[in-house]
């Protein structure tokens, strides 16, 4: 099997070379060319034949969303990477460029931090997230759904939705909670793989477009229904029960899955908090961060339900969930927010019915 073969697009002739010789470190990736622009990239593209392009999100002269849309309109299945940076302008950028198609982001090598660890922290980022958009061309063992995802199990009243996601994430969030009514009636809490600044952004945004109120979790806020929370970068996410309250707990313990906020951190906890009055859904993202949390969750009573391969941009996660039979029913994404709408209902009208 040849090598991934990449494209890199920046203006910086010394930060194309530095990505060159980091990306250098691994034999199954070769960078098989570059350009200084987005002109430049679409012109090299069927020269280079690229299986990813690397595109910087400050690029000058055409462009960087206009060169993004020409390679989506070209070229709709070649994954792009944005290199971005870790501030207020480049984290707006880099969401307004996933919500056009990008597949996901890096932050470039930062100099307010050591060079060499710098360097190794996008090293191992890149590599990682160029191989998970890259796997459809290597033939590896895919997961394979167990004969039936439909449980048989008592279903209790939903009390929390609990949700997690990674690569494609914030664009499977700005599909889904848009689709729940303003009179949700219980409250939501996401793990979103993010650095700081941009879950602020990203809740800003969802802000915007939903009906319900989002926000970037704090330390000791009370949930109530309709609320969503998204868990801030960098920061772990659970929740506890302080007397009749269910309440936020924000930390910077060790990461989890190579990730904080880790989505098995808030599983977790929410399987401890609310026993089997939890719904757990595992959307679109690489890796297997989420499927011990489901574990957890199944033990304990709960559901988990996940998005399908075909409307994910990395099965990863959901399929991981999929692989170790943790998984009540997978559904499309355009399906998951009334099946969530669904299951909320008629579990808390049950319940109300049979009160005595």
């Amino acid at each position: 099997m040849r090598p991934v073969r990449i494209l890199i697009v920046d203006d910086s002739a010394v930060i194309r070379e530095v990505l060159r010789e980091l990306l250098a470190a691994d034999p199954e990736i070769v960078v098989a060319g570059t350009a200084g622009n987005g002109s430049q990239a679409l012109a090299r593209i069927p020269e280079v034949k690229p299986d990813l392009v690397m595109l910087d999100i400050e690029m000058p002269g055409m462009d960087r969303l206009e060169s993004l849309v020409e390679i989506r309109k070209l070229y709709p299945k070649l994954p792009v990477i944005m290199l971005s940076t870790l501030t207020e302008h480049g984290a707006t950028a880099t969401l307004g460029a996933l919500a056009l198609g990008a597949c996901d982001y890096v932050a470039q090598p930062s100099p307010h931090e050591p060079s060499e660890r710098s360097h190794e922290r996008v090293r191992e980022e890149l590599i990682r997230k160029i191989k998970s958009l890259c796997a459809e061309r290597v033939p590896r063992p895919r997961p394979v759904p167990p004969p039936t995802l439909v449980s048989a199990r008592p279903q209790a009243r939903i009390d929390v939705v609990a949700i997690g996601t990674s690569t494609g994430g914030p664009n499977a969030l700005t599909a889904l909670i848009p689709q729940l009514p303003a009179d949700f009636p219980v409250p939501i809490v996401i793990v979103q793989h993010m650095p700081p600044l941009f879950t602020r952004l990203l809740a800003e945004r969802l802000n915007t477009l939903a009906r319900l109120e989002v926000q970037e979790g704090k330390e000791g806020q009370k949930l109530r229904r309709g609320q969503v929370w998204i868990a801030p970068g960098d920061h772990h996410m659970t929740v506890a029960r302080k007397g009749t309250e269910f309440v936020l707990g924000i930390n910077h313990d060790p990461q989890e899955n190579f990730c904080r906020p880790a989505v098995d951190v808030l599983f977790r906890s929410v399987a401890q908090t609310y026993g089997a009055n939890v719904l757990a859904v595992v959307l679109t993202g690489m890796g297997a961060d989420g499927t011990r949390g489901a574990a957890v969750i199944r033990e304990a009573g709960g559901e988990v339900i996940v998005q399908d391969e075909a409307s994910s941009v990395v099965w990863g996660m959901p399929g991981n969930v999929v692989a170790a039979s943790l998984a009540d029913r997978m559904y499309p994404l355009g399906g998951i927010g009334p099946e969530v709408v669904r299951r909320v209902s008629m579990r808390r009208a049950f319940a109300f019915a049979a009160r005595p």
